[in-house]
């Protein structure tokens, strides 16, 4: 098994050459879009279209998401923004559109030639209210109570240890702050065969997990109001699933109903302590014991 350092390596490696091709060859790789997780008549299967959200920048859209967390990531003008594994800058301009010239987008990205990029583009579109810093999101390089908003896509997956993540997201968000979060979890138990077929999304969904351990980590933290903005499954055709499953095991796989799921998630961290939470077997024990009379316990 790959230590957390080699799988980081092989993530940073992997989207470091991803850097220097443009969308249209990586849709057409096992990390975009379409290609071997799609079939060729059913497209963006993964990634879902951002050329009609106001401030987008072609140049920036390589194709590597699985949603649109800006969509529904509620920033306003004046806002500071916080992109995780921001790439060549698709979401961080999108952002910034959406916060306005009083707004702030910082971008952070653990891959030199993807800070490179981003930091171009911005340079070329003349904009100073967007920064791109090199840093790994597990310690992000970013001071307590910076960010209003917070958003990130198809990134946490890539993350060997995603609790360190989300409590670096509790830190840097200001109280009252929330987050936007698009991502790939697994919906049921996958075969381990199956898992094979998975990494060749180049790291999209090799490291996700199953979704109420994604969303128990989330509650866990602290975050408040957390709601499902969008689900959608990730298909993957027969033709590759025969590379590693017989006729019958597909057909069981169809029928099990379990998969890998692309969602958008959003939380807040709440302006006030939110107590623990109480477990249902704490719960069935309090209502077990009864208050009587003359007891003194009322």
């Amino acid at each position: 098994m790959q230590t957390d350092d080699q799988l980081k390596t092989v993530v940073r490696e992997a989207y470091g050459q991803i850097a220097s091709q443009s969308k249209a060859y990586n849709e057409a790789s096992c990390c975009g879009a379409t290609s071997c997780c799609s079939p060729t008549d059913n497209p963006a299967i993964m990634a879902d279209d951002y050329s009609q959200l106001a401030g987008y920048v072609a140049d920036a859209d390589l194709g590597l998401g699985c949603g649109l967390p800006t969509q529904f990531a509620q920033i306003k003008p004046g806002d500071t923004i916080i992109d995780l594994g921001s790439g060549a800058g698709n979401d961080c301009f999108v952002a910034r559109h959406e916060a306005g010239p009083t707004g702030k987008v910082i971008g952070i990205d653990f891959t030199e030639a993807m800070i490179s990029r981003a930091r171009k583009n911005a340079d070329t579109l003349g904009y100073n209210n967007v920064e791109f810093r090199f840093g790994d999101i597990e310690k992000m390089p970013v001071a307590d109570n910076t960010a209003d908003v917070i958003v990130s896509n198809c990134v946490l997956n890539l993350v060997p240890n995603k609790k360190n993540v989300i409590s670096e997201i509790w830190r840097v968000l200001k109280t009252g702050g929330h987050f936007s979060i698009s991502d790939i979890v697994l919906d049921g138990d996958l075969p381990a065969n199956l898992l094979k077929a998975a990494e060749l999304y180049a790291g999209c969904v090799s490291g996700a997990i199953q979704q109420d351990v994604y969303l128990g980590l989330i509650q866990e933290a602290g975050f408040t109001n957390l709601t499902l903005q969008k689900q959608k499954p990730i298909f993957l055709p027969d033709e590759l699933l025969a590379n590693y499953m017989t006729t019958d095991e597909i057909a069981s796989f169809r029928q099990s109903g379990t998969g890998i799921v692309s969602l958008t998630a959003y939380a807040e961290k709440p302006a006030a302590p939110v107590k623990p939470r109480v477990q249902l077997a704490d719960l069935t024990k309090s209502a077990a014991t009864r208050c009587e009379p003359g007891s003194g316990c009322c």
